[in-house]
């Protein structure tokens, strides 16, 4: 099994090992898919695990007893064809790859390069593209 996370730490969690206990303690695989953390402030990541399903309820019941707040990562990016104009506005900000042209000159989405940093939602000038939850 394996899913998104978007998680926030509060200040005083920024230096603490809680990734090491993900592996250690819940047997989870973390990829940490974007991480903004600096000591002393509030930080946010985007982490991918993968895992058993009870791993999964234990692992995210420790995050959230460290004070962490917990949430399902954005499920998928939705176009909608109608606004869009197919500008590429949205490709020329995507730093993972994950939105493209194609010959065609149609969009096309990696789910799996996607890291959810919305800068393809900022970039869009028609608001044509959106994150789905």
């Amino acid at each position: 099994m394996r899913k998104r996370f978007d998680l926030t730490f509060p200040p005083r969690q920024s230096l603490r090992p809680v990734i090491y206990h993900l592996v250690k303690d819940f047997d989870l695989v973390p990829n940490i898919l974007r991480a903004q953390i600096q000591p002393a402030q509030q930080g946010r990541m985007l982490l991918e695990l993968t895992g058993s399903k009870d791993a999964f309820a234990s692992g995210v019941e420790f995050l959230e007893s460290q004070g962490l707040t917990v949430s399902e990562a954005a499920a998928d990016i939705c176009l909608d064809e109608d606004l869009c104009v197919v500008c590429g506005l949205c490709t020329a900000v995507c730093k993972p790859g994950a939105l493209t042209l194609d010959a065609d000159a149609q969009l096309v989405f990696d789910k799996d390069k996607c890291v959810y940093c919305e800068a393809c939602v900022v970039a869009c000038p028609r608001r044509a593209v959106t994150l789905r939850f």
